[in-house]
């Protein structure tokens, strides 16, 4: 089942077209990736996906819902998260307690809230990180706990923008494994992702955006050999 169909999407900023025409479909249980150059697009489509941004031109429907206009807290409700580029924890609250910021969305009750923060962390195998303080995380605890305050909403779908940013080779592995989890826990998955070897393998499918426009999509290892992919972002060394 299509759970999120964006289709001929567009959004002007004065003369720019950030994003023009755009349209993708993500299937329930999929890992569907989402790359191209810096400037492309990707955020910004995330961003009207979301409800952060309303486009000039075009539609978005999660579950068969069109969502556009609604604001982001709605978008929420109905069952969709995501993550940002730039991490932003409450620092001077522990790890339990900004994950449980999240998981108020689903209950006031600060007992149940606390049970699915420590859900969520035990998901990710983070628990032994619950009582730090939050700005103490190095910039991998940081991006996982950005995935788990996200996760403790209780989303059928998860944007994550950049989550593998500024991490090592180690720690990529490591977030491959999170990002699986997440799919097997019953979550649908759109990630943007700058890392190829990371996204060509935990991709089912990947679409490329260049200049604001749709310009493949498909099996990783079919738009890695897509003469369009490789000369607008790729390059021959990363072609297949």
């Amino acid at each position: 089942m299509s759970l999120l169909v964006a289709s001929g999407v567009t959004k002007r900023f004065g003369g720019l077209v950030a994003v023009n025409n755009a349209s993708m479909t993500v299937e329930q249980g999929e890992i569907v990736g989402l790359i191209g150059p810096n400037g492309a697009g990707k955020t910004t489509l995330f961003n009207l996906i979301s409800g952060f941004l309303v486009p000039d031109e075009g539609d978005v429907r999660f579950d068969r819902k069109s969502v556009v206009g609604m604001p982001p807290h709605q978008i929420c409700h109905l069952g969709m998260s995501r993550t940002f580029q730039i991490v932003k924890p409450f620092p001077e609250m522990t790890v339990l307690d900004n994950v449980m910021m999240g998981a108020f969305k689903t209950s006031r009750r600060a007992g149940r809230a606390r049970e699915k923060a420590r859900e969520v962390l035990d998901l990710l195998e983070f628990s032994d990180w619950a009582d730090r303080r939050a700005g103490d995380l190095p910039i991998a605890g940081r991006k996982r706990l950005e995935i788990a305050k996200v996760l403790a909403t209780e989303p059928r779908l998860i944007l994550l923008d950049e989550v593998m940013a500024g991490l090592t080779p180690t720690e990529h592995k490591r977030m491959i494994e999170v990002v699986r989890l997440i799919r097997d826990s019953g979550v649908t998955v759109v990630i943007i992702e700058h890392v190829m070897p990371v996204i060509m393998s935990l991709s089912d499918r990947v679409y490329v955006l260049h200049h604001g426009e749709m310009i493949a999509s498909g099996a990783p290892d079919d738009v890695a050999r897509n003469p369009m992919v490789v000369e607008a972002y790729l390059g021959e060394d990363m072609a297949l």
